[in-house]
């Protein structure tokens, strides 16, 4: 192919279980890919921690691996566009770049009782108008005033202006232009707790709230901003940085979501449904959460979302933590083989509930258990949750959002590729779902809006219209089978809830 100067676009897709980058070509197609996996350090039940320097070499690495497969240079890629896990916590020095705690991860729930105290208080109704969150450790603002309260020193130095906050974007921002750059996006900022939807701004009475210096926030800009340049010595040249969201709103305008209604659900470490709402914030009835999708050349768009924090990591349980398992694309067909007679219920509360639960002492169960359960069907049980867990979700979106019966939904994310668990999804939505033929589309939105930014890749429209779709899977278990099914996931879901 040729390799002319703005023909391709780099994704930095920053994961909570890997970093990989990807390489596209002006036809959306994958030129180069670099992947490596990521460790996650457990210190106590339901802590979950990353190091931050792990997190930046590992993309670094990849970042410089997929230019290396097709001998790129610097010229070559035209822009880069960063794709990340969302809420996961990094507080570091401006005077060194060190980072002064390991990243608190999104799963992470430390600060429960934390956060239950403030509701005790009252404190939701405002949380929620503002920032269309609920008080949960899932978010970043209670992380940062761990870190602040916990580590040695940390306070004095953030009201000395020493310590600057990100989630993972800015902190790969600050490492890729060598510290001149302290910045977001409006997708990631909207997941912090401490930045007001509507105002689209830092909320003092939020940062007041959680006692948290203003001086140590990022500038946020439009998704399709530009936010500096790498500096020379990372590559063998300067790159352009144009493009940047929250892994699910990226994933959500890879998909060409951009419509109100339309709705996609990812499905990587966790799931995490979204619904267009358009211009409007829709303020949820139903433990869903108002987000904000886009700001595209100052355009907004908000979104319901709603958040399940295990999925495929349930699978990387099975094997990494159980050794039932070889490897994720062995467990469809484990499921395909498993006794279809036994009606086994995993509920992956291991660190808590998310949406529509929202319960962070509810801890993990297997239901349903007999003499003659094996892996296989346990295996199973892992993949059913996981459509268990969306018609949930689903359901109060329905609620809140009467229009989503009408609405098809597109699937991505690694699971997704699945056959056997998507076939089970449409079974249990009782829907169709459509797999589009990319599904890499959480870094095909961070290309697309570092691309379009570039002038390289076309506007919103003309972009969703080369959306395809590789599969669409349709209901065939018989309603009476798929009512008791989920009748049987209620009942297991009840028995770990710890909050009615």
């Amino acid at each position: 192919m040729n390799k002319n100067m703005g023909a391709l676009v780099m994704a930095l897709d920053q994961g909570t279980t890997s970093s990989r980058s990807i390489v596209f070509d002006s036809n959306y197609a994958i030129f180069s890919h670099s992947q490596t996996e990521l460790a996650q350090f457990f210190p106590q039940s339901g802590w979950v921690e990353q190091d931050p320097n792990e997190i930046w070499q590992t993309t670094l690495y990849t970042a410089r691996q997929a230019m290396e497969q097709q001998d790129l240079m610097s010229e070559h890629i035209s822009a880069i566009g960063i794709s990340n896990q969302r809420e996961t916590t990094i507080v570091w020095s401006r005077l060194t770049g060190k980072p002064v705690y390991n990243a608190i991860v999104w799963q992470d729930r430390r600060t429960a009782d934390y956060c239950r105290k403030h509701q005790q208080h009252g404190l939701q109704k405002m949380v929620s108008e503002k920032t269309g969150l609920l008080l949960d450790p899932y978010f970043s603002a209670s992380k940062i005033a761990w870190i602040l309260d916990n580590v040695s020193g940390a306070r004095a130095a953030a009201e000395r202006g020493e310590l600057a906050f990100g989630t993972v974007d800015s902190w790969l921002i600050w490492n890729l232009t060598a510290g001149s750059v302290h910045a977001s996006d409006v997708t990631n900022a909207s997941r912090t707790m401490l930045f007001n939807i509507h105002s689209q701004d830092w909320d003092n009475e939020l940062l007041q709230l959680f006692n948290i210096p203003p001086s140590m926030l990022p500038a946020v800009f439009d998704c399709n901003a530009c936010f500096g340049y790498t500096a020379e010595p990372l590559f063998d040249g300067a790159i352009k940085i144009c493009g940047v969201a929250g892994d699910q709103q990226a994933a959500a305008m890879g998909q060409a979501c951009f419509t109100k209604g339309m709705l996609k659900s990812t499905y990587g470490t966790g799931c995490f449904a979204l619904l267009n709402t358009g211009k409007t914030a829709v303020q949820s009835q139903h433990k869903l959460l108002t987000t904000i999708a886009s700001r595209l050349n100052g355009e907004i768009t908000y979104a319901l979302e709603g958040s399940i924090f295990i999925a495929g990591a349930s699978i990387q349980w099975l094997r990494d933590g159980l050794g039932i398992i070889q490897s994720a694309e062995q467990s469809g067909q484990d499921a395909q083989t498993s006794d279809i007679d036994q009606d086994v219920y995993l509920v992956p509360a291991f660190t808590g509930l998310g949406a529509p639960w929202w319960d962070p002492e509810a801890r993990a169960a297997i239901l349903g258990i007999s003499l003659a359960t094996g892996r296989r069907e346990i295996v199973r049980a892992a993949l059913e949750s996981v459509c268990y867990q969306t018609l949930d979700l689903l359901g109060a979106m329905h609620a809140d959002w009467q229009t989503v019966s009408d609405t098809v939904l597109r699937v991505d994310g690694g699971m997704a590729v699945n056959d056997w668990t998507m076939q089970f999804l449409a079974d249990v939505l009782q829907a169709p779902i459509d797999r589009p033929v990319i599904t890499e589309t959480t870094a095909l939105g961070a290309a697309w809006l570092a691309a379009s930014h570039a002038g390289i890749w076309p506007d919103r429209d003309d972009f969703a219209s080369t959306w395809q779709c590789q599969r669409r899977f349709t209901p065939n278990m018989c309603v009476e089978r798929r009512n008791a099914k989920v009748n049987g996931w209620n009942a297991a879901i009840n028995r770990v809830r710890t909050a009615p």
